[in-house]
């Protein structure tokens, strides 16, 4: 299945007219294989030891241009580091409290709170997130430990 994404998303850049560098297919391979929803930090620090010369603006510069193609999601979350997520499809996102972690979740796009949030608000809503925040079941058995 991410080695399909992987293909597809290669496909679309080539077609973009990017050049598929071997660090770029690297940074691309990490986020579609990645489940966790990786900061910019997180990539290089994966990938460093197989591109000792690659810098952190090198992964940084492939995701904006990732995210300018659309292949990826930028996740901002108040001042933490952006999180990059590969899933480009409507879902939603569940958030540990504790550890951070994200894990997607999907549940038919909630279309009518944006219809309902243009009549109240008189806006042209154009997207909407939604979080669900709570502790990861790893954070669980952590506190039933203590």
């Amino acid at each position: 299945m991410s080695d399909h994404r992987l293909s597809e998303a290669l496909e679309v850049l080539k077609g973009s007219g990017v050049r598929i560098t071997p660090q770029r297919h690297a940074v691309l391979d990490h986020l579609i294989h990645s489940m966790t929803h990786p900061t910019a930090d997180d990539i290089y620090k994966a990938l460093e030891s197989q591109f000792p010369n690659m810098s952190v603006a090198t992964v940084y510069n492939n995701l904006r241009l990732f995210k300018e193609i659309g292949l990826v999601r930028e996740l901002t979350y108040g001042d933490a580091s952006s999180r990059f997520d590969c899933n480009t499809t409507d879902h939603y996102h569940a958030i540990c409290n504790d550890c951070g972690k994200i894990v997607d979740f999907h549940y038919p796009t909630l279309s009518e709170v944006e219809s309902l949030a243009e009549q109240v608000t008189g806006f042209k809503v154009s997207h909407h997130r939604m979080e669900v925040y709570g502790s990861c079941e790893t954070c669980q058995l952590k506190k039933q430990a203590h």
